[in-house]
């Protein structure tokens, strides 16, 4: 009888580096995205949202409408300050139009996560290598 836990691995194992980077670009994108648009005035902020940051330091934001676009392209250099005393090398600044993505705001009623999922998931946070996927795991795991 062969051993089940031949090809047992931990979460760590079975999340590939790329997915964790990708997770931490995301969490770092939207932490930008929130200090730059507090740069900016109410009406614009809330049609304009930061979409990615090149490699070689392009700010690409999306803005729904051409008229709000214009405005953010009004505010290049402030942003592009305002990016760089981030730590982010921003030397250009792309303006798209198209429809921002929404999101559910705190209206949502959240289902309580069973004791057993989180004690999974501080499990799982226990085996990982990675402190800032740790950390993610860990908050996910205090949600209730």
């Amino acid at each position: 009888m062969s051993d089940p836990n031949r090809h047992a691995r931990s979460l760590g194992e079975l999340l590939s580096e790329s997915a964790c980077s990708t997770l931490a670009k995301a969490m770092r994108l939207g932490e930008l995205d929130a200090r730059l648009r507090r740069e900016l005035a109410a009406p614009l902020a809330d049609h304009v949202m930061l979409a990615d940051v090149s490699d070689d330091g392009c700010l690409v934001f999306l803005a729904d409408h051409p008229a709000w676009a214009s405005r953010l392209r009004q505010q290049q250099g402030r942003i592009l300050a305002a990016a760089r005393s981030a730590g982010i090398p921003a030397g250009r600044f792309a303006v798209k139009v198209a429809p921002l993505p929404t999101f559910p705001q705190g209206s949502t009623s959240r289902i309580p996560l069973p004791e057993a999922a989180r004690e999974h998931l501080r499990a799982a946070a226990q085996s990982l290598e990675d402190p800032e996927l740790r950390a993610m795991f860990l908050r996910l795991a205090d949600l209730a």
